[in-house]
């Protein structure tokens, strides 16, 4: 049974649940696709449009693929999978399963579960070393990678590690002249090998090792967290108080299969017989408008990156319609904002007066009328961009600036943002439809407890006081893989584990985030400044498309700052100037409408003025802003984070210490001049 009662729902939640198929009963992940082929079976289920060739598989043959690769596994590595299988060991064998986002991952994924496996999972285009590292520490018996290439890569690395047997899940066999020290097989022969088969059931139920994850995190060495099936299952059955998308709801997904976030979010879409459409980043806006998704799941960076292309493409228009856009969304924007203060639906420090709340809903009802006429005269382009039927977005994975959390509520998407960690599985908390306060993380989950504590004492704190955030629930990791030392340092013994995050709540129990506890910058004068909510500030600008706030033990806060350099040299270009622009920004380097024009680089006295303006603007502008919270010297930088370059989280979330140690040179001079 779950571990919550339907007297914790609201009405609207258990109305949600109702129209949903339940799993609550069910003991372990593999026992829901039998379900969803009795329920959805000529269903498509997913769509991968970028394989080579396209790929679409229905509901029946999705699940037919997953139990014919769970009996192929189990006749082909019937030694090593035997033990658990038959009831003789507690820990299920792990499997690595290294790859990308494919319908073969997801076969491959549920299909080892349903052997009696549990997968230990990252990436394919992970670094080699980080690869290594995770198969030999998770113990794995067996490896499963997404092509021939990457086994060559990793080969020469493995050593004398332990491995029995390696899947390709492309169609490749290996070469006569490659002598692999195991048997290789390819997808179609393990499925070949189970073929009109069932796997033998497995003795696996809640408490059973489902996968170990390993956080990539923002510092220190890889943990592999050890989710099991009855966390996920939790996730299962309690997304749907969230969001409960009818059978046939179109969903884009973007990011990577192997990471909680999106693994989670698509088990309990795939039980609810929704399509799932795998996209890249280089395909997501074409996509878009092909495959007209209802229902969208990502991170705040990919929100920030849709709504800065619409303000480019606004920009682009004749004058006489900027205008008219511009004065259509500030209106909006006005509208909006009195709206939520007559809702009593603002994160302001104290609910408003009955008078204030007059005069804002007086406002709003002045502001309709515009805001109204706004949608066909301006908006539903903007949507017909999006597809021209999206009307819900999942976010997590990081906190969503609130000018573009305010964009999506002009234009009439709904932004559902839910909060988290990989150690979660990963959702703890998530905003509802029905109670949508911008700005925060939303509500609990059903079964899940969220705490506010001191961070020194640890002892409870009142609503509305920031402290240290506090979660206990049934999808909390059984802890980090033969680490008990970290995992008593993230558990303790009444099972509250401790997120690192820092925040408040309200009133009504939702969840505020203001930064990590980890990444708070303590001043010279003692001031403790914590950098998120100024950096998304200072993204507010057209011109700034990154930023990292430095500054511990100085006097004053610092900024690395990677600009948008296409926006910048058009503001050049307009003063006349043409800037000289990095060398990977090749298909952007003449930006002029002059040819005579002077040309000057990032360091020119004009630029620096100009980042220093909007910098100092936008932090001013910041509600709550204090003076220690001004930022003083700041660096151009022309490398975005990226994932790539391992200054980024796979879900976008700046490796601060990396960073800081990429760019150590530059912070010291930074604080010396």
């Amino acid at each position: 049974m779950m571990a919550f009662n339907h007297h914790q729902l609201s009405s609207q939640e258990q109305t949600n649940l109702s129209q949903l198929v339940d799993y609550s009963q069910l003991r372990s992940l593999p026992e829901i696709w039998p379900i969803t082929r009795k329920q959805f079976g000529d269903r498509i289920a997913i769509i991968d449009p970028h394989a080579k060739p396209p790929v679409q598989l229905t509901y029946e043959e999705l699940v037919s693929q997953i139990l014919e690769f769970a009996a192929g596994l189990q006749n082909l590595c019937q030694l090593h999978l035997s033990e658990f299988v038959q009831g003789n060991s507690d820990l299920p064998p792990r499997v690595a399963l290294f790859a990308n986002n494919s319908p073969r991952w997801a076969v491959a994924d549920q299909g080892l579960l349903a052997a009696g496996a549990s997968n230990v999972v990252r990436g394919a285009d992970a670094d080699v070393q980080e690869l290594v590292y995770i198969y030999n520490h998770s113990d794995s018996i067996g490896l499963m990678v997404d092509n021939l290439a990457l086994l060559q890569k990793l080969s020469p690395h493995l050593g004398d590690a332990t491995v029995h047997w390696c899947v390709l899940l492309s169609d490749e066999s290996p070469a006569e002249e490659q002598d692999f020290p195991f048997p290789v097989w390819n997808f179609s022969q393990v499925a070949a090998a189970g073929k009109q088969q069932s796997p033998t059931p497995t003795p696996a139920k809640h408490d059973t090792l489902a996968t170990l994850l390993y956080t990539s995190g923002t510092t220190g060495k890889p943990k592999g967290v050890m989710l099991t099936h009855g966390n996920l299952l939790h996730q299962v059955n309690t997304i749907g108080t969230v969001v409960a998308p009818p059978p046939g709801t179109r969903v884009l997904s973007i990011l990577p299969t192997w990471h909680s976030y999106e693994r989670s979010c698509e088990y309990f879409l795939l039980s609810q017989g929704c399509t799932q459409i795998y996209t890249q980043l280089r395909h997501f806006r074409k996509d878009l408008k092909t495959y007209q998704p209802q229902v969208t799941i990502g991170v705040p960076r990919l929100w920030e990156s849709i709504y800065e292309g619409i303000r480019k493409q606004i920009q682009e228009q004749p004058r006489s319609r900027q205008k008219l856009v511009w004065f259509l969304l500030g209106t909006s924007q006005r509208y909006v904002e009195k709206k939520r203060i007559w809702e009593q639906m603002t994160l302001s420090s104290q609910p408003p007066t009955g008078l204030s709340r007059w005069l804002a809903g007086v406002q709003a009802a002045l502001l309709w009328p515009v805001h109204a006429i706004a949608k066909p005269l301006a908006y539903q382009t903007i949507l017909a961009g999006l597809g021209g039927q999206l009307s819900t977005v999942v976010s997590g994975g990081g906190a969503l600036p609130m000018h573009v959390d305010t964009f999506y509520e002009i234009i009439g998407v709904e932004v559902l943002v839910g909060y988290g960690l990989t150690e979660t599985s990963p959702v703890l908390t998530a905003r509802r439809s029905w109670q949508n306060r911008r700005g925060c993380a939303g509500l609990p989950l059903p079964g899940t407890e969220i705490r506010i504590v001191d961070p020194q004492t640890r002892h409870p704190l009142p609503p509305r006081e920031v402290g240290l955030v506090m979660a206990r629930g049934p999808q909390i990791m059984q802890g980090y893989y033969k680490n008990p030392t970290a995992t008593s340092q993230a558990i303790n013994e009444e099972g509250w584990f401790d997120t690192g995050d820092l925040g408040w709540l309200t009133d009504k129990n939702e969840l505020v985030l203001t930064g990590r506890a980890k990444d708070t910058i303590v001043l010279s004068n003692g001031e403790n400044i914590e950098p998120q909510p100024i950096e998304e500030a200072c993204l507010r600008s057209p011109y700034i498309d990154q930023i990292m706030l430095v500054g511990q033990d100085q006097k004053t806060l610092g900024a690395l700052v990677v600009p948008n350099w296409e926006a910048l040299a058009e503001w050049a270009s307009q003063q006349n100037y043409r800037l000289r622009l990095p060398e990977h920004l090749d298909g952007a380097k003449n930006i002029s409408h002059n040819s005579d024009a002077q040309e000057i680089d990032h360091d020119h006295k004009i630029v620096q003025d100009l980042v220093r303006q909007e910098l100092n603007r936008n932090v001013r502008e910041r509600p709550g802003y204090r003076p220690d919270e001004r930022i003083g010297a700041f660096r151009l930088i022309s490398t975005p984070f990226a994932p790539e370059n391992g200054m980024m989280t796979q879900t976008l979330k700046i490796k601060r210490q990396v960073v800081s140690e990429r760019y150590r040179d530059t912070i010291d001079s930074m604080f010396a001049s």
